[in-house]
C-alpha cells in the first residue's frame, strides 16, 4: 500500500508541474543586474541578502516567493513560471524563516531558524500530500549547485528577453544538471516548450518563404525593362557531297534580304556628265568608222573595172 501511495503521489507531482510550467507570469521583480547570492548554511540553498523579495537559488534555478505563491526561471530576471505547491522543492521548502527577505504576515511568531510551517498554511491536505516534508538528516545534504555566474555579463539591454536564446546561452556557458526530481521534470518540459516553439517558427518561416520568392521574382520582373526577342536565324545546312546532283542552297531573294545587303550588291550609277561624254565618244567612234567603209567601196569598184577593160583588149587581139 506505501508503494502505491508514493507512485500516486508522484504522478500528481509530474502533472501538477506539466500544468505550471506552462504558465509564465510578471511578478513585478526588475533586477537591473544579477544579485548577490549568499549559501544558506547547511543547505543546498542560496539566498540574496540585499534584495527586498524572497529570493532563492537551488539546483540551478532561480525561486522567488511572493503573494503565497511560487516561481522559478532559469536566468535571474525571469521570465517567471508558476509552481504550484505541491511540487515545490523539498528544500526550498525547508529554508528556515530568517532568510526571508520580506516574509508574509502569517510568519510571525514561527521560529526562525525553522522552515515556514506550511502545514499550517496551506492545510490539512497539503500536509497530507507532502507528508515528511520537515524531516531530514541534516548531515546529509546535498551539495550545492554551482551559480551560474555567467549571466553577469548580460545586465541591462544586454539582458536576453527570448527564451530560446536563454536557452541557448545557458547550453554553452552552465553544463550543470538538476538532480532533484521536480526541478529535473520542469527543466525537460521547458526543453520540450522550447523544441515546439523552435518547430512551430521553422514551419511559419518555410510556409511563408515561397511567398516571399514569388513576391520578390515580380518585383524583379516589373523592374526589368521589357526586351523584344528577335527570332532566332536559320542555321545553314552543310553542302553534301555526292558531285553533279549536290543540292547548293538557294540565293535569298531581294524581299528576303535586308536593305543594306541590296544598297551593297547595286553597281554605282554614273552621273548625267559621264553619260554625255560617254555618248559623245561612241557617237566619234562611229563615224570615223563610217568614213573608213566609205573609202573603202571606190577602190575596190576601180579595181574591178580596170580588170574588165585588160579582158576585153585580149579578146581584140586574138
Amino acid at each position: 500500500m506505501l508503494k502505491i501511495r508514493h507512485l500516486i503521489l508522484a504522478l500528481g507531482l509530474v502533472l501538477s508541474s506539466a500544468a505550471s510550467a506552462a504558465v509564465q507570469v510578471s511578478i513585478g521583480i526588475n533586477l537591473p543586474v544579477y544579485p548577490q547570492l549568499v549559501r544558506v548554511p547547511g543547505y543546498p540553498v542560496y539566498y540574496a541578502p540585499r534584495l527586498q523579495a524572497n529570493y532563492f537559488f537551488y539546483d540551478g534555478m532561480y525561486w522567488v516567493y511572493q503573494d503565497d505563491n511560487w516561481y522559478a526561471s532559469s536566468w535571474y530576471n525571469g521570465p517567471w513560471g508558476y509552481v504550484d505547491s505541491e511540487v515545490v522543492p523539498l528544500f526550498i521548502l525547508r529554508i528556515p524563516v530568517r532568510y526571508y527577505r520580506q516574509p508574509p504576515a502569517y510568519f510571525y511568531g514561527w521560529r526562525p531558524d525553522a522552515p515556514p510551517r506550511w502545514g499550517h498554511h496551506l492545510g490539512p491536505n497539503w500536509e497530507q500530500h507532502r507528508s515528511g516534508w520537515d524531516r531530514w538528516n541534516h548531515r546529509a545534504a546535498p551539495a550545492p549547485a554551482p551559480l551560474p555566474v555567467y549571466q553577469r555579463q548580460y545586465s541591462g539591454n544586454r539582458y536576453p528577453q527570448q527564451v530560446q536564446q536563454q536557452h541557448e546561452l545557458q547550453q554553452r556557458n552552465y553544463r550543470y544538471q538538476p538532480r532533484d526530481p521536480v526541478v529535473r521534470q520542469s527543466y525537460q518540459e521547458q526543453a520540450e516548450q522550447r523544441t515546439r516553439a523552435q518547430q512551430e517558427t521553422h514551419q511559419h518561416e518555410r510556409q511563408g518563404a515561397p511567398e516571399r520568392r514569388d513576391s520578390r521574382q515580380q518585383d524583379i520582373q516589373r523592374s526589368m525593362p521589357r526586351q523584344q526577342v528577335a527570332p532566332p536565324a536559320p542555321r545553314p545546312q552543310p553542302p553534301q557531297r555526292g558531285g553533279e546532283n549536290m543540292q547548293r542552297p538557294t540565293p535569298a531573294t531581294p524581299q528576303q534580304e535586308g536593305p543594306g545587303v541590296q544598297e551593297r550588291r547595286q553597281p554605282p550609277q554614273p552621273n548625267v556628265n559621264q553619260r554625255e561624254q560617254q555618248m559623245q565618244r561612241s557617237q566619234g567612234r562611229e563615224e570615223k568608222q563610217q568614213g573608213k567603209d566609205a573609202t573603202r567601196e571606190p577602190k575596190r569598184g576601180q579595181g574591178q573595172g580596170q580588170g574588165q577593160g585588160q579582158d576585153r583588149g585580149r579578146d581584140r587581139n586574138e
